[in-house]
């Protein structure tokens, strides 16, 4: 089981660093698989801050940093909220939630492709925030309420892929603070090389995602990642359904 989490974690940060996003909706559903709703999308939290942070400093002169405290305000809000409505729901229900919220997000995101707006109003922002943080606390994806908003308003690839990792740092941050003063055993008990392996691998997949960006295009990358995102989302789904119907 750990190789395959380690080769999960390679995968989404390559994404992640390509994309901008990816990690959690590449890694969230597998995660709720292998180690179960709860601890599975808290170790998600985890992994998409280390991850998150170790871009950071490459795309740091990209940051929208007006953007980001629009996002961040509101998504602090949705983080605690859905922290403490994670403790309130069996496994079973979290999974189907996990697959759920990703794949209506993404469809939704998808279906309203044609439609433009602007960046500029300040409640449409607010929302994505918002939604984006209640997610995050709930599934471990906070990427698709933000990326529908990028694809309505047309927010520049470079721009959004920088501004989303402190944005990606804060929430998931706030997310994972929250459920451990909820519940602190809330992490998989793991042996110490475990975090060691983790941050080799997330290491590993930036640096691989790095060399990726010189052969594909960001609508390439973001198909590949959607693709991946609905296999995982459904499987986490229909796991949630037996779970609860068998």
């Amino acid at each position: 089981m750990a190789a395959l989490i380690i080769g999960l974690i390679v995968v989404g940060a390559a994404a992640q660093r390509m994309a901008g996003l990816g990690f959690a909706l590449l890694v969230a559903p597998f995660m709720t698989l292998l180690l179960g709703a709860h601890s599975g999308v808290l170790l998600v939290n985890v992994l998409g801050v280390i991850s998150s942070a170790l871009i950071l400093p490459r795309v740091w002169r990209s940051i929208d940093w007006g953007m980001f405290r629009w996002l961040g305000a509101f998504a602090v809000l949705g983080s605690v909220l859905g922290a403490w409505l994670a403790t309130l729901f069996s496994a079973a229900v979290m999974a189907v939630f996990v697959g759920a919220i990703v794949m209506v997000a993404l469809g939704a995101s998808l279906a309203i492709s044609g439609n433009r707006f602007t960046t500029e109003p300040k409640a449409p922002r607010a929302a994505a925030g918002f939604l984006s943080g209640l997610t995050n606390a709930l599934a471990g994806v906070g990427g698709p309420a933000i990326s529908a908003y990028a694809v309505l308003t047309r927010w520049p690839q470079a721009t959004f892929a920088a501004t989303l990792q402190p944005y990606f740092i804060l929430t998931g941050g706030t997310s994972v603070a929250a459920k451990l003063m909820l519940d602190p055993g809330g992490l998989p008990q793991t042996d110490w090389w475990f975090w060691i392996a983790v941050l080799l691998a997330v290491l590993g997949g930036i640096a691989a995602g790095e060399r990726l960006l010189r052969l594909v295009t960001p609508t390439q990358v973001r198909r590949f990642v959607i693709i991946l995102a609905f296999a995982g989302a459904a499987a986490s789904l229909l796991r949630g359904l037996f779970d609860l119907f068998a």
